[in-house]
């Protein structure tokens, strides 16, 4: 099993080696999970309001990128420029005018503003595509208090849970993994049917 560390220029080992005993244990679940096969996946909780392409297309998709981006020590909750990126690829690869953005995400609770920051997420026209979000409480940086379920539909409805403000002429950079290990496998995965 492949593995990202969170920190640049330090292996996940060097990382886990240094961090604290809470650190290790959460990362330390995380593998466990990924040993059994047993990790969250966006179509489980997404609230789907989209009307592109089909429903079953769409949880296919968010699963498969899911599948692919979850190598980051703590999971996928640090990977949503690759989720993105992934996402508004295959959107295109189907015709679709999908571009990966970035910004600001403020969570809420209970209508309180409890955290927030630089995220990324999927534009399709009037749509938005925030794929990535159920796995943030296994982030040790995001307070546990910040559960939300993946949302696909109007940028007008999106949760009241959270805010989106992309920012101005900012989007997503290219990155190497995804253009050489994730996206030629999703261009197989969308060229065979995406099933």
């Amino acid at each position: 099993m492949r593995e990202i560390s969170p920190a640049i220029n330090i292996s996940a080992e060097a990382f886990l080696q240094k961090a604290p005993g809470a650190i290790r244990a959460q990362a330390e679940a995380i593998r466990a999970h990924k040993r059994a096969g047993e990790r969250p996946r966006p179509s489980a909780t997404l609230l789907d309001q989209s009307s592109l392409l089909t429903k079953d297309f769409r949880y296919k998709l968010l699963d498969q990128v899911a599948s692919y981006v979850d190598e980051n020590l703590f999971g996928r909750s640090e990977m949503c420029q690759q989720f993105a990126l992934l996402i508004a690829r295959a959107l295109v690869f189907r015709g679709l005018p999908a571009v990966a953005v970035a910004g600001e995400a403020i969570y809420f609770r209970s209508g309180k503003r409890v955290f927030s920051w630089q995220h990324a997420w999927v534009r399709v026209g009037s749509e938005v595509i925030d794929g990535n979000v159920d796995s943030l409480y296994e982030n040790p940086a995001v307070p546990s208090s910040v559960r939300l379920q993946p949302y696909w539909g109007e940028i007008t409805n999106v949760p009241s849970d959270r805010k989106l403000r992309q920012a101005l002429r900012f989007t997503v950079s290219a990155d190497p993994d995804v253009d050489e290990v994730w996206w030629p496998e999703l261009n197989e995965w969308l060229s065979g049917g995406g099933s």
